[in-house]
């Protein structure tokens, strides 16, 4: 079974559980998971976990991700992007400065309505499975923090940027939120996800890419190792001695470990004295407390 994290370039057309589904087939695997949403006509980073890494996905989700997008001011669509069915046309607004203004005025944390069509649940049932049988439901506003705006520019109608914000970010309602606060409407046209949980498109690899490298044998260049997720953590090696509490997954004491001075204050990642990396420590009631194991001693 094949361990670890492969950055895949979504290409448009594809779900983010199309992408899955094929590299299942690609892989011959079925230990597989992705680690957030890119909607079908968007394309970009979109890392895939395997095997053992696929206990990472939560961890991912989290984090922070960056977008370039284009959006249309003066209309709204029932999908909030250009794909969709017309609902509403405004007048276009006049002023770029104006339009500067709303857009960096979305800075920091605000109340975000998700999209009818979304892969969000309520009450057990996908928003978009619901808007497909025409219903429209109300959706509770969730907190979404933009870190930043870069690269904005104005073309009216049409207005571009690059966008770094947190997990559960909806791009395509931003858009609409600007749009409205501009009192006119406005519908995404494009959208690529640049950067998820510090991978970058630069280094992503489509599925025909993957699929050309499994058939040649040499699909393990593609795969990053969990513990480069966690190469900004301080490293902890446990004495041999040690090896039944750690195989176990078991608490540590400091006297476990071969290094002497680490801080207790920060996150550890955990090997064993063969070099097996085992995985992610946190420091309570005076002893590592193992987060996330990643080592089977079966493998």
């Amino acid at each position: 079974m094949l361990n670890g994290i492969i950055n895949v370039y979504k290409e448009q057309g594809f779900t983010s559980h199309d992408v899955v589904a094929k590299l299942r087939g690609i892989l011959r695997q079925k230990k597989i998971g992705h680690t957030g949403t890119l909607d079908p006509n968007a394309v970009g980073v979109l890392p895939v976990c395997l095997g053992r890494g696929t206990k990472l996905c939560d961890m991912l989700t989290a984090t922070k991700k960056q977008y370039e997008t284009t959006f249309l001011l003066g209309k709204e669509t029932d999908t909030e992007d250009i794909w969709g069915v017309e609902t509403a046309v405004f007048p276009v607004p006049e002023s770029e400065d104006a339009v500067k203004e709303a857009v960096f005025s979305f800075i920091g944390e605000y109340d975000q309505i998700p999209p009818m069509y979304s892969a969000k649940k309520v009450q057990g049932r996908k928003l978009y499975e619901l808007a497909r049988e025409g219903k429209v439901i109300e959706r509770k506003p969730q907190k979404v923090r933009i870190y930043e705006i870069s690269d904005l520019k104005i073309n009216l109608p049409e207005v571009s940027m690059t966008v770094t914000c947190s997990k559960g970010t909806y791009i395509r309602s931003l858009c609409r939120d600007i749009g409205r606060k501009l009192q006119s409407g406005a519908c995404m046209t494009k959208l690529t996800r640049t950067r998820s949980s510090g991978f970058r498109i630069e280094a992503s690899h489509t599925l025909e890419e993957i699929e050309k490298a499994a058939k040649e044998d040499r699909v393990s260049e593609y795969i990053i190792p969990v513990e480069k997720v966690f190469s900004s953590l301080q490293k902890g090696t446990v004495r041999k001695n040690c090896n039944k509490l750690l195989y176990n997954g078991n608490p540590l004491k400091l006297s476990c470990f071969c290094e002497t001075g680490l801080d207790t204050g920060r996150m550890l990642r955990v090997y064993d004295e063969e070099g097996h990396f085992i995985g992610v420590y946190r420091w309570k009631k005076q002893m590592f407390f193992p987060d996330k194991i990643f080592y089977d001693q079966n493998d």
